[in-house]
């Protein structure tokens, strides 16, 4: 359930404002509304925070930090110059990176010259003997000519490297020196002291790096130095931004807002009493925002870590799905990991994490998450007889035959080729598979789950006295008609025509006035398209009704073209549910290919080691992409159609109340 709120105001005298932010950050009660703090206090705590952060990315990457390792217990200070100093060492290494690349470049520039030293060029130039350097390519090199004094240090297949010797102190080209030929700039320093920079300066790295790593070891002391800071800040804003009236002297008032639990209340007037402060509290208005807070039994509250995850919130006058989410998150996962030996992994190892953690009083309820998943793939194995991958003749002769019988024929693989002939298709010879006995589940379970979501929107406008529960009993009947069309148009016309009629007769005398009613036959597909039209009808006309069933009309007049993709967004959300079908086709097709390509390894002593190589690593690729898969369909089913379906657009924010730091 989504926990009443009541919005509150907290009036308390200026001077003893600091005092009364402690007491209320004690309580842990008020969840306050945005405030925008200011002052050098403020600045000067959000500088550190963010040099703790940049510390902390560059330290999370090193063993002693990722596992915990010794970690030395310090002063918040100390942490502190620990943070401040791998930032620095961070700069450091900036420089010096910047500093080989550039020598690097400059050694690669001169390396086909040798050993070049710009001293000894200048102590030539001294005795009257000035050189240049220069390069040409190996084709032009003839053009020059005998007039132009040069030396050639080397010649490669594309290039000629030759000293221009000259007289003039001031090295000028000559004019005659052909256009190809470059002067080639020399170095500030010659080659080797080059070479030796870059060495040094990548042992300063090194040294640098050890010292980095030495820091790993105050990891934790860091972070929780920056969360207690995180407080800090928190606290810091409100104090800095509480509105006041603008009055000197020692009555004048600051205030602030925020909201408290309808059930909390109570403890939040004792605390003003005794503390002196004026309150003030009502319910919310339409236009709060207002934060959410869930409370729900235990074994609910275990999707919060996946809710958690994917940071999904409804808002706070939307619906606290979480049971229904649980539940058929539940049922999707298990149908899209499909594999029973997968499942029975997942669980196990789940199990032994949660009573491992359940020992040691550490949360559990991500582990209890899996486990119940898993537990779910293990049954949904059962059901279509999947166990990694193997075919049931596999099963048979491997001594699991006994898998083979506890299994829902209708569902499973070892049914593969039987067929189901319906009543009304004996004629037509038309019969049904394991595959469109699937199909068919999965358009129930979208039938179930859609139908779910429109019976709470209309429980929820009749309890309001809205007769918009009519528009969304539409949409309930125009879903039931829908589904009867999915199935003839995705799984087979043939079964489910749209002209099917039941030979069914059900007659009832209406008692006084001696009247019989009734029928001879149930015109199915007709029924289908009448529910379709006349859930349309009903929509249209109640589904914007705000007391006036004209502007309702002309509210849905006005987006027309909405309304009308509305029915084909309805087909689109009941074949949506495929995905179940087809994507734990896909995971069972990947299974079987890497046992068929491990076939020819079993009885080999030689293959052994490949044979555990490949069923382990093409099975546990496609446990990967099956979780994946959970991920990406399984939770759109949940966050998508379901919720568009509840009107739902998870607008929420967690209930965070102002409260004191977890961890000193």
């Amino acid at each position: 359930m989504i926990v009443p709120m009541k919005k509150v105001s907290l009036v308390i005298l200026n001077k003893d404002k600091e005092t009364a932010l402690k007491v209320l950050r004690k309580s842990g009660l008020v969840h306050l509304e945005k405030i925008e703090g200011t002052g050098d206090k403020l600045a000067d705590i959000k500088n550190k925070v963010s040099k703790l952060e940049a510390a902390a990315g560059v330290l999370e990457s090193f063993k002693a930090a990722k596992k915990g390792l010794n970690q030395v217990s310090c002063s918040n200070d100390e942490a502190f110059l620990k943070a401040e100093r791998t930032i620095e060492i961070q700069e450091l290494k900036k420089s010096l990176f910047e500093k080989i690349a550039n020598d690097t470049a400059e050694k690669d520039r001169l390396e086909a010259w040798g050993k070049v030293d710009p001293q000894e060029l200048k102590n030539l130039s001294e005795k009257g003997v000035y050189l240049s350097l220069y390069e040409i390519p190996s084709d032009k090199y003839q053009l020059i000519g005998e007039d132009i004094q040069h030396v050639v240090v080397n010649k490669t297949k594309g290039t000629v490297r030759f000293l221009l010797v000259s007289d003039d102190k001031n090295c000028v080209r000559p004019e005659v020196m052909p256009p190809e030929a470059y002067e080639v700039v020399l170095p500030e320093d010659s080659t080797d002291v080059i070479a030796q920079r870059i060495v040094e300066n990548k042992s300063e790295i090194v040294k640098l790096d050890k010292e980095v790593e030495q820091n790993a070891y105050y990891f934790k002391a860091i972070k929780n130095y920056n969360k207690l800071l995180q407080k800090d800040i928190e606290f810091e804003t409100i104090f800095t931004g509480m509105e006041n009236d603008g009055v000197d002297g020692p009555n004048s008032l600051s205030w602030l807002t925020g909201y408290v639990p309808a059930d909390e209340i109570e403890n939040l007037k004792k605390i003003a009493e005794e503390q002196s402060w004026a309150i003030a509290y009502d319910d919310p208005s339409d236009d709060d925002e207002v934060p959410t807070k869930l409370k729900n039994n235990k074994f609910v509250s275990l999707i919060y870590p996946l809710t958690d995850f994917l940071g999904t919130i409804p808002g706070y006058k939307e619906y606290d799905i979480s049971g229904w989410f649980l539940l058929f998150f539940t049922i999707f996962f298990g149908m899209i990991f499909g594999d029973g030996g997968y499942g029975l992994l997942v669980t196990l190892i789940s199990f032994i994490l949660l009573i491992k953690n359940a020992a040691t009083k550490k949360p559990t309820a991500t582990y209890g998450l899996v486990c119940l998943v898993g537990f779910a793939t293990v049954v949904w194995g059962f059901v279509t007889c999947t166990w990694f991958g193997l075919t049931p003749e596999q099963l048979e002769n491997n001594g699991f035959g006994f898998l083979t019988k506890l299994t829902v024929p209708a569902f499973s693989n070892a049914f593969k080729g039987s067929t189901w002939a319906l009543p009304w298709t004996t004629k037509n010879g038309a019969v049904l598979d394991v595959d469109k006995n699937l199909q068919i589940f999965c358009f129930s379970l979208a039938l179930l789950q859609l139908s779910i979501a429109h019976l709470k929107a209309i429980g929820r406008n009749m309890k309001e006295k809205s007769l918009k529960w009519i528009g969304d009993f539409g949409a309930l009947i125009q879903l039931w008609g829908m589904f009867y069309v999915v199935l003839s148009m995705v799984v087979s016309a043939e079964i489910f025509p749209l002209d099917l009629t039941l030979d069914y007769a059900w007659h009832w005398t209406v008692p006084f006035i001696n009247k019989t009613i009734g029928f001879n036959q149930i015109l199915v597909g007709k029924i289908a398209i009448i529910l379709i039209a006349s859930g349309f009808a009903l929509s249209f006309i109640f589904s914007n009704f705000e007391g006036n069933i004209f502007q309702s009309i002309l509210a849905s007049v006005k987006n027309i073209i909405s309304v009308l993709l509305g029915v084909v967004n309805v087909f689109s959300d009941i074949v949506s549910y495929i995905r179940l079908w087809a994507v734990g086709l896909a995971g069972a097709a990947i299974s079987g290919t890497v046992n068929t390509m491990a076939g020819p390894m079993v009885g080999h002593a030689a293959m052994f080691v490949f044979l555990v190589l490949l069923l382990v690593f093409g099975h546990g690729m496609n446990m990967v992409l099956n979780l994946l898969s959970v991920i990406v369909h399984g939770v759109r089913l949940n966050t998508l159609e379901f919720s568009s379906h509840l009107g739902m657009s998870w607008s929420g924010f967690k209930y965070e109340p102002f409260s004191e730091a977890v961890e000193k």
